[in-house]
């Protein structure tokens, strides 16, 4: 089953979300860490693992799941991307619309009312992304990886994560307070947009330093 909406192209999406991320500081030195971790491990072991966490694994570590996924293939990097929380939830719709609208393709893979499994794609992509809602430590979060935590409850909930190589914080806005408002739909893309033209500036400093 195909679920599909209203998009534009990804590519497309990605650069221009790149060029229009606003930045301090602050946030570009968090960044630049991220990214000379990666390539640490990158040139020491040939790929990487990235584990994206958030408490439900609903919303913010999905959206960088997938855009992380997104940049790996851009850039052609042996990078392996996974999301997980302290709790499971479900890939909420509102999350699988906003990234259908940046053009990228749902298929279910395995029905269920509360945390169906989808396989997402996108123009050129090499591998569908593996999309549902699940702990950070599951089986299919290939380990050891590197942590970046979405969100500041996934952070105080996690003092210890003994599969990470490195742990970073990085949170984003939430959009679940847009949840059935007028805005919904903006908020949601703005969370994307920023998740997207963050992930693409890391991916960029790791490509141009290996």
């Amino acid at each position: 089953m195909m679920l599909q909406t209203k998009s534009i192209n990804t590519k497309v999406f990605f650069n221009s979300a790149f060029e229009a991320v606003k930045l301090d500081a602050n946030r570009i030195e968090i960044l630049k860490k991220i990214a000379l971790s990666v390539v640490k491990e990158y040139k020491a072991n040939g790929n990487v693992n990235l584990n994206y966490i958030c408490t439900h694994n609903s919303r913010r570590s999905q959206l960088a799941q997938v855009w992380s996924a997104y940049a790996s293939n851009y850039y052609k990097l042996d990078i392996h991307n996974f999301s997980g929380g302290t709790a499971v939830t479900a890939f909420f719709r509102n999350t699988v619309k906003t990234l259908q609208e940046a053009g990228f393709i749902f298929k279910i893979k395995e029905f269920s009312h509360q945390n169906p499994k989808y396989l997402i794609s996108f123009d050129d992509c090499k591998k569908p992304i593996k999309g549902f809602s699940k702990l950070y430590d599951d089986k299919v979060n290939k380990k050891p990886f590197i942590a970046i935590t979405t969100c500041s409850n996934a952070d105080e909930n996690c003092p210890f994560i003994p599969e990470a190589t490195h742990r970073f914080h990085l949170p984003f806005v939430d959009p679940k307070s847009s949840d059935g408002l007028e805005n919904q739909s903006e908020k949601y893309l703005e969370t994307s947009k920023q998740i997207a033209g963050e992930i693409h500036t890391i991916f960029k400093i790791i490509n141009e330093s290996l």
